[in-house]
């Protein structure tokens, strides 16, 4: 009897500690997740990636027409409208114009800080909403605190990986196909590195827009893990919230973005234009994103670069 209630016991501890998500590994007071993982060293590895000079933004426009989880949307206004009426400045006669813009950090090419998503109130390394969570912004997890994103950037074609243009909403790829497309593509995943997916998803926004937003194929939890697992700061994708949708549970609500952003502080990306990436036959490049520093912001829009 004794020996069996210590089996149960032991068993309880252990699943008790697989769920123990905090303190997180880089330390009890980090507020940087997996950029820890950046090093200068690993910055100069990806620059020795760059042999031809071609660039490739990462970024779709951004304006009103840009993919957007409702209710989020954009809105610009011109001021100081130069329609030729108004009264220059100046015996120059300098005119000019400004804009106003009134939009949700979180449309098109977008950057999810470790304050996004977290499990029941709770963010990265523990930080409970009642202690970071303010209307005027965050006080800790904010995208103004990153420092610039300079690394090696991976990006595994999906598509041609399963043989489609486009892969179909609620098609999901977990570890066994990341290991299989990145081996058929000659390259290994390495901690620091930023891992795109190419699923061909992003056209259907061009063709139709509900389409689009109603599902997607994208990113398991268990591809999450795995991927964590390596040391990765950041991982995104063609797809306007990177996960598969429907999710692989129907119960479940978007669990890739708590376990990548709350449990092991990588950074997701999300309407990443990968076409043209992938078109070239292009696996590995630098990577450079210097994140927005609105300060407070849980987002922000981004347009990343590619170099190879």
């Amino acid at each position: 009897m004794r020996t069996a209630l210590l089996i149960v016991f032991a068993a309880l501890a252990a699943t008790v500690h697989a769920e123990d998500w905090y303190p997180s590994k880089y330390g009890a007071d980090d507020t940087l997740g997996a950029i820890n993982n950046l090093t200068p060293e690993k910055l100069v590895q990806a620059a020795r990636l760059v042999t031809e000079g071609k660039t490739y933004r990462l970024g779709v426009e951004t304006g009103p027409e840009s993919p957007a989880y409702p209710p989020r949307s954009y809105s610009m206004t011109v001021l100081q409208l130069s329609d030729g009426t108004g009264t220059p400045l100046g015996v120059n006669k300098a005119t000019g114009n400004d804009d106003l813009m009134y939009l949700w950090m979180g449309i098109g090419s977008q950057i999810d800080g470790l304050g996004h998503m977290g499990v029941n109130h709770t963010y990265y390394n523990g930080n409970h909403a009642s202690d970071f969570v303010a209307n005027t912004g965050l006080t800790k997890l904010s995208i103004d605190q990153l420092p610039p994103i300079a690394t090696r950037g991976v990006l595994l074609d999906m598509a041609k990986h399963f043989g489609e243009a486009v892969l179909p909403a609620g098609k999901a790829f977990n570890s066994k196909d990341i290991r299989a497309a990145a081996k058929a593509q000659g390259v290994q995943i390495e901690s620091g590195d930023v891992v795109l997916f190419h699923t061909g998803w992003l056209n259907v926004m061009d063709d139709d827009p509900v389409a689009f937003m109603a599902g997607e194929p994208g990113l398991g939890v268990d591809g999450a893990r795995y991927l964590a697992g390596l040391g990765v700061v950041a991982v995104g994708a063609d797809s306007w919230a990177l996960e598969v949708l429907p999710s692989e549970k129907p119960e479940e609500a978007f669990p890739v973005h708590p376990e990548l952003l709350a449990k092991n502080g990588v950074y997701i990306l999300e309407n990443m234009d990968t076409r043209a990436l992938a078109a070239d036959g292009v696996h590995e490049f630098l990577f450079v994103l210097g994140a927005p520093r609105f300060v407070g912001a849980v987002q922000a829009v981004i347009n990343p670069v590619a170099i190879r």
